[in-house]
């Protein structure tokens, strides 16, 4: 499991004193680039293949408040990917000082071709790099009705 420690700051807090809503999502994505960027997708390969990680959702579960004045963790796990590598699924666990989780994240995206806009696989180079990364044991074979299964649709003004 990766971890990365993190400061919590000033701006990090509410109007409740403790960490804010924006912050678990901050975090989360912080973790995963900086995931990336240690396996090599760092900002010049992402470039290379003028590609791109878009999310589709993170869905956060507060369990403690945490406040300002000690580091917390953020783990990371890849729980999911598609055979293509095109979609990926990563479960985040927010630990305080003493090692308490204190939250949860789970998001879901996709590679975007930034030319194109619009979801590819990912690259072959670049899935070796996610073929090496330990699996958890409830890792799963993402498919497209994976991304699907919160049934949501935009609905437009007019």
């Amino acid at each position: 499991m990766y971890l990365k420690e993190f400061e919590i700051r000033w701006n990090d807090i509410d109007a409740n004193r403790h960490l804010a809503n924006k912050a678990y999502i901050e975090y989360a994505a912080h973790t995963r680039m900086t995931f990336l960027s240690e396996l090599g997708f760092d900002q010049r390969s992402l470039g290379k293949f003028n590609i791109g990680p878009v999310v589709f959702y993170e869905h956060v579960y507060y369990f403690k408040e945490v406040f300002y004045g000690r580091p917390v963790k953020v783990s990371l796990e890849l729980s999911g990917m598609s055979e293509d590598g095109k979609f990926f699924e990563f479960l985040h666990n927010f630990y305080d000082y003493k090692g308490r989780n204190f939250a949860r994240c789970e998001m879901m995206g996709a590679w975007l071709d930034l030319n194109t806009r619009k979801l590819i696989p990912l690259p072959e180079e670049m899935r070796q790099f996610m073929d090496k990364v330990e699996r958890p044991d409830n890792f799963r074979i993402l498919t497209k009705e994976d991304t699907r299964k919160f049934a949501k649709i935009p609905v437009d003004l007019s």
